[in-house]
């Protein structure tokens, strides 16, 4: 059932121990909703907590470092920024979801109750919700929600950021969020394992369709040789798009299982969520995801495929 922002927070006041999943490779609008209402149930004598099936950041631990991790019997779960519950990663299936708040346009309505509205960050989304609960938003929550808005506005640059995302903004710094530090930890902060992560991805983008489709390949030896990890790969995505002349860039990354993941990043010529509901994924307009059960190669192959099927079809119109 579709509801609006009065009827979500009116259904969290009535429930108690709320599990809260995030999204698989968090990023930081999943962790900034999830913590940020985490804490703000906790405020009302709920009981709470927010997992995730993947390890979190170490960049993000401010989020949630004074949270003690606490087990019981969950009565209530609620899935933040995930459109479909396939982007739950192992989670996938282990939980019945009880409602979801989301602003992906490529929702696929799974859960019992669902709010979306069409905003560039989940956290702008919270942000009322939290505000319609009657909760005092203190400097954390005012953390978690500016992560959130930034991280997934790219520091504010992304078309989809409105007006209305520059208020919000405005209203949680006012709130005590740190919007320096936490700027710097997202956008210029890199750790020496990312940048060898980097420099080998950078050499790995391939061009097709006369270098409109640009592909950068994350393997697990890469990881191996540059000690680093899928969790510092975040940063990666947005590379495929700086460079001039292309129109769809695609990271995939390698799991350990020998299963892969891509990110897409896209102009307005081409729709990023629906080439990755091609492959059972979702997104935004210009930025979005999907999983694949096959090697990065075969993976390359069928995006590659579609990218040129895609780009052929706009062509022609």
């Amino acid at each position: 059932m579709k509801i609006d922002v009065k009827q979500c927070a009116a259904i969290l006041s009535e429930k108690d121990n709320i599990l809260i999943l995030t999204h698989a490779h968090p990023d930081g609008d999943t962790l900034g909703c999830g913590f940020a209402l985490c804490r703000a149930l906790m405020k009302m004598g709920k009981i709470c907590a927010v997992i995730n099936a993947d390890k979190i950041p170490e960049k993000y631990s401010y989020l949630y470092e004074d949270i003690a991790p606490i087990r019981f019997k969950q009565d209530f779960v609620v899935a933040v920024d995930v459109a479909t519950p396939n982007l739950l990663g192992e989670l996938d299936g282990k939980y019945h979801i009880d409602l979801c708040i989301d602003h992906h346009s490529s929702n696929t309505e799974y859960a019992d109750n669902w709010l979306l509205e069409d905003v560039p960050a989940a956290c702008q989304l919270m942000f009322e919700i939290i505000k319609e609960l009657g909760v005092d938003i203190d400097k954390k929550i005012a953390q978690c929600l500016y992560t959130g808005l930034t991280t997934d506005t790219g520091c504010f640059r992304y078309d989809s950021t409105t007006a209305a995302t520059y208020r919000a903004a405005a209203e949680l710094i006012e709130l005590g969020a740190d919007n320096g530090r936490i700027n710097r930890i997202m956008f210029e902060t890199k750790s020496k394992t990312y940048a060898r992560l980097e420099r080998l991805a950078l050499e790995s983008m391939r061009f097709y369709e006369n270098e409109r489709v640009a592909i950068i390949t994350v393997t697990q030896d890469m990881y191996k040789l540059t000690g680093s990890n899928e969790q510092e790969t975040e940063a990666l995505a947005p590379l495929t798009r700086q460079i001039e002349g292309v129109e769809v860039g695609i990271t995939i990354r390698e799991k350990s299982d020998a299963t892969c993941k891509a990110s897409i990043r896209t102009f307005e010529t081409v729709n990023a969520a629906k080439l990755a509901k091609e492959f059972g994924g979702g997104g935004h307009a210009q930025a979005a995801a999907c999983r694949f059960d096959c090697d990065v190669k075969e993976a390359r192959r069928r995006l590659v495929e579609k990218c040129t099927e895609i780009l052929n079809a706009a062509k022609e119109d």
